[in-house]
């Protein structure tokens, strides 16, 4: 999974979890071997990443796989949070007019 990453926080030393091994049990359950980077602490743990909902319906459904679809509350409140962290082209051109004035 590159580029992925987890904010997951070790719960003895607050450091990141970084996740060194995982082994799939379902395709929609993987249970995961996690590490503290804190040195010093060295905590390691095992967990569970589960999917649960689908946000959005597949472009290409695997007719065995059967997941709800996510409350419209829930799907809203992605959007929104996604939305908040986006960059507004508009913003960006307009820093960009306002700094080729001031060379």
């Amino acid at each position: 999974m590159s580029g992925s990453v987890y904010k997951l926080r070790c719960p003895h030393c607050h450091h990141g979890l970084r996740v060194r091994n995982s082994v799939a049990m379902h395709p929609l359950l993987r249970s995961t071997y996690l590490q503290c980077t804190n040195v010093g602490c060295g905590a390691t743990f095992r967990g569970q990443m589960e999917i649960t909902h689908s946000m959005s319906p597949s472009g290409c459904p695997n007719p065995e796989i059967d997941l709800p679809l996510a409350d419209a509350a829930i799907r809203q409140a992605a959007i929104e949070r996604e939305n908040s962290k986006q960059m507004d082209i508009d913003d960006l051109l307009q820093d960009d007019a306002v700094q080729g004035e001031q060379v």
